[in-house]
């Protein structure tokens, strides 16, 4: 009898999920009861045995669960306050991002270069995701002719300076993450202001602007993920030749001849485009920050959005580069 209340007591423990401990002390009780009966009437052979069956299958689970705790690495608890778990739920449950992704993401600092086109989708979605400290820096103002693009501004904000205007939406859209907004360019000598974040990402429509944060961004040894667009093409990369990948000028070192690369107030630019650029700029910012994937250094994806076409075509970095080659920089 005491056996089949021993074996009824553990089935009933893994049927309601009774804890463990609760489970062997129960079955211990019913043990030494059975003893006592058994030395009562002579013969507790059977019992004892019974127990040191018991207490050998504890003994071993016991060193099993001691030799899991050390073998197991320990890893830093996510640092993400309760109150935004929900908010980014879904980042969470992603094998490749996770918790310690979703923490680095809070923990890390991003410039965004330009609050225009490619820079809206960049912000919102940099914002959304919770990256920590979100630096936007624009000198331009919000006009009519940018909403047909740039989906961060409302025409409420025409007039406004684009910086402080991304800066406003964001803080709404998530009121958890930090923004600066710097109503000016970023230039060649803005070395320093780079060297403090992690990433820049370039969101500007001219090849002098892209120049200067290229050369900015090499000198201080911080990837830009740096994206083009015009009428209904775009492209996409990673400049980062600390990591020996190329940077801008081993490409493209010198400017286009006039009329050869119109900007977009030249030659139009279909309004979704520059939110599919800019949500890869986004994605490959995410990559960078939580480690994960395979970020675009040494690659240039190009996007054809009127007929729905995409290719990635390998880059290299050159030796001789006027900006990261061998003497003209610290890369060097």
């Amino acid at each position: 009898m005491w056996l089949l209340l021993m074996a009824a007591s553990l089935m009933a423990g893994r049927l309601f999920h009774w804890p463990r401990r609760v489970v062997w002390t129960l079955i211990g009780v019913l043990w030494l009861m059975g003893l006592g009966m058994a030395v009562a009437a002579g013969d507790p052979r059977g019992w004892l045995l019974i127990g040191g069956v018991l207490a050998l299958v504890l003994g071993y689970r016991a060193v099993l669960v001691r030799l899991h705790r050390k073998a197991a690495p320990t890893i830093p608890a996510p640092t993400i306050p309760e109150a935004e778990i929900d908010r980014y739920a879904r980042h969470i449950i992603l094998r490749e991002l996770g918790g310690p992704g979703q923490a680095a993401l809070k923990r890390a600092r991003a410039l965004v270069v330009g609050a225009g086109g490619l820079g809206a989708p960049v912000l919102l979605y940099l914002a959304a995701a919770g990256v920590g400290r979100i630096t936007v820096a624009d000198d331009d103002r919000v006009s009519l002719s940018n909403l047909q693009r740039q989906v961060i501004f409302a025409t409420r904000d025409e007039g406004r300076p684009k910086a402080q205007a991304a800066r406003d939406a964001m803080l709404a859209l998530n009121p958890h993450v930090a923004v600066t907004a710097l109503e000016r360019r970023i230039g060649a000598d803005d070395v320093d202001l780079i060297a403090a974040h992690d990433l820049v990402i370039d969101g500007t429509d001219t090849f002098a602007a892209r120049q200067a944060v290229n050369a900015a961004c090499t000198a201080a040894g911080v990837p830009l993920i740096a994206g083009a667009i015009a009428q209904w093409e775009g492209q996409l990369t990673i400049w980062d030749p600390a990591r020996d990948a190329p940077c801008m000028a081993c490409l493209f070192p010198d400017a286009p001849a006039a009329g050869l690369a119109p900007s977009c107030a030249e030659a139009g630019v279909v309004g979704p485009l520059p939110g599919v650029l800019g949500s890869m700029m986004a994605l490959e910012a995410i990559k960078l920050i939580a480690g994960t994937g395979t970020p675009l250094r040494g690659q240039m994806l190009i996007f054809d959005g009127l007929y729905g076409e995409s290719r990635s075509v390998k880059i290299r970095r050159r030796v001789d580069c006027p900006v990261c080659g061998s003497g003209h920089s610290r890369l060097g």
